[in-house]
């Protein structure tokens, strides 16, 4: 966590402006201001407390609600005068209902909203799903399934039918993560690989 002593309030008459980002989308939820109080309270309770400059008062985000922003970490800015807050929202951000105060969609982009999905059925086994049926069946199954699903890609890159070949494609990355998560790995940890290969 941050050090207190180095948060400059002065720069912007008492205030600083806070950034919340979503730890696991990545993604922006909202901007709001924090005075000393707030900023205290925030680390204190970990879920995130503003200053309301309509209101002149402390408000806790989804003291009505319920939605509130969990903290996780907070980092100071290079200037010492803006704060970003990654937290775990509990439901929307914002208050028209939506997932963020900018229209977004809160949801995980990449190949990590697949991976997430993945280790949510691993995790939460779901009757009837195929990703728990391939859990269940051992590493030596899901293998076998990603070696078959290379050798189908394999096959279709021959020929010229790209709605074939973008789903054997699809086929091999879905059966690839589950692998990788029956290992207990995930795709951050061959991410690593790779740019350590290229350091």
């Amino acid at each position: 966590m941050i050090d207190l002593s180095k948060v400059n309030f002065e720069k912007s008459n008492g205030l600083v402006p806070c950034v919340v980002q979503d730890s696991i989308t990545s993604k922006v939820l909202m901007l709001g201001f924090m005075n000393p109080e707030a900023l205290a309270k925030t680390l204190a309770e970990k879920k995130l407390t503003f200053y309301s400059r309509s209101k002149k008062r402390l408000w806790t985000k989804g003291e009505t609600s319920g939605n509130f922003l969990l903290l996780e970490d907070v980092l100071l800015d290079c200037d010492n005068d803006t704060l970003l807050f990654k937290v775990k929202p509990k439901g929307p951000a914002c208050h028209t209902g939506a997932d963020t105060c900018f229209e977004e969609k809160n949801q995980i982009d990449g190949l990590a909203f697949l991976e997430a999905i993945i280790k949510n059925r691993k995790a939460n086994p779901k009757v009837g799903s195929y990703t728990n049926q391939l859990l269940d069946a051992g590493i030596n199954k899901v293998a076998q399934k990603v070696g078959e699903e290379a050798v189908e890609l394999v096959i279709e890159a021959k020929d010229n039918n790209p709605d074939l070949f973008l789903g054997e494609a699809a086929d091999l990355m879905y059966h690839y993560l589950v692998l990788l998560t029956a290992k207990g790995y995930e795709l951050s940890d061959v991410v690593k690989v790779l740019k350590e290969r290229h350091s």
